[in-house]
């Protein structure tokens, strides 16, 4: 059996660690050629207050050098999700599931429009992961991971995956309503994410100020009358509450989105606030606070693009003048 995972990002690596310490056989897709480079030569490690953990694992930038997947569990960031899924569809089996656990709405919809909704199942997890890079992740928080089918045809496959992930102690449950866990997530990522990318703050640091728990409940009760007035079911009775605990037990973590803001890389707000936003104003729900965090991080990654293109001429012009 080979589980290809696509993407050598934190959560990629998280998971390609603890399957292959399980014994599974594990193959990766990344398309960084450097990162493949590192961890094909010094292995894939993992920090957490249980120590340090080294594993081999077989890793690419191209996939026509993967052979045949069973199973593919896609973490790449949202923006990449149609590029990845296209260019691996040729090494996937006949009924190949592909699993999503990555940020943000829109990604069930782009796999399944490329593999089919009976091969596509859609999942979150909180599992709390920092790129250290090098191959090398701290796990920063665990937390449970949800996944579930698309259609009655997926089921099996959504079951046989959670047994995988169960075995090799990711702690997974399964779901019949994919599309509210994942608007479930997004509530949340829609607080956390920005506010830490803004601010710079690990996940628990945005409890220590009246400020930014203020904010995040605004963020999150415009996103879940959103998903209220979509007829969508929030997995929390109190999505508050859920996001504050999950900054609790996560409390060391640096969000995805603020390692993207610190390494000068493109954030997924398109794909989080943005989609709140875009479903907002076409119901005519007032979304201001997302607009704004949204309007935020976006400024800065303008201005990080504009730093790393000067950055770029800098260089460019001290070769000029060797």
């Amino acid at each position: 059996m080979n589980i290809l995972i696509i993407g050598g990002g934190a959560i990629g690596s998280l998971f390609a660690h603890f399957l292959i310490q399980s014994g599974q056989r594990v193959t990766m897709l990344e398309s960084n050629g450097e990162r493949v480079e590192k961890i094909t030569r010094d292995g894939l490690t993992i920090e957490s207050e249980r120590g340090v953990s080294t594993v081999r694992v077989e890793i690419f930038t191209s996939p026509q050098a993967i052979g045949k997947a069973d199973y593919a569990i896609l973490c790449v960031k949202s923006y990449d999700t149609e590029r990845a899924v296209r260019e691996v569809a040729p090494v996937l089996k006949s009924g190949t599931p592909v699993l999503t656990v990555q940020n943000g709405l829109g990604n069930v919809e782009i796999i399944a429009q490329a593999v089919g909704m009976e091969n596509t199942l859609g999942g979150i997890t909180a599992q709390g992961a920092t790129d250290l890079g090098s191959g090398k992740i701290r796990h920063a928080g665990k937390g449970e991971t949800i996944i579930g089918a698309l259609s009655k045809e997926s089921r099996e496959k959504a079951v046989e995956i959670t047994s995988l992930l169960n075995g090799a102690g990711i702690e997974t449950a399964l779901t019949d309503d994919v599309e509210g866990v994942l608007w479930s997530k997004a509530l949340i990522n829609a607080a956390i994410n920005p506010l830490t990318a803004i601010l710079r703050l690990r996940n628990g640091e945005l409890l220590d100020y009246p400020e930014t728990r203020e904010i995040m409940r605004s963020a999150v009760e415009e996103a879940a009358a959103v998903a209220k007035t979509k007829g969508i079911q929030v997995k929390w009775p109190d999505p508050v509450a859920q996001t504050e605990r999950v900054c609790q037990a996560t409390a060391s973590n640096y969000s995805s989105m603020l390692q993207d803001v610190l390494n000068h890389k493109r954030t997924e707000i398109d794909f989080i606030n943005g989609a709140i936003v875009r479903e907002g104003e076409a119901l005519g729900i007032p979304v201001p606070v997302n607009k704004t965090l949204m309007l935020l991080v976006k400024a800065i990654e303008a201005l990080n693009l504009k730093k790393n293109k000067e950055r770029h001429h800098e260089r460019i012009s001290g070769k000029g003048r060797d």
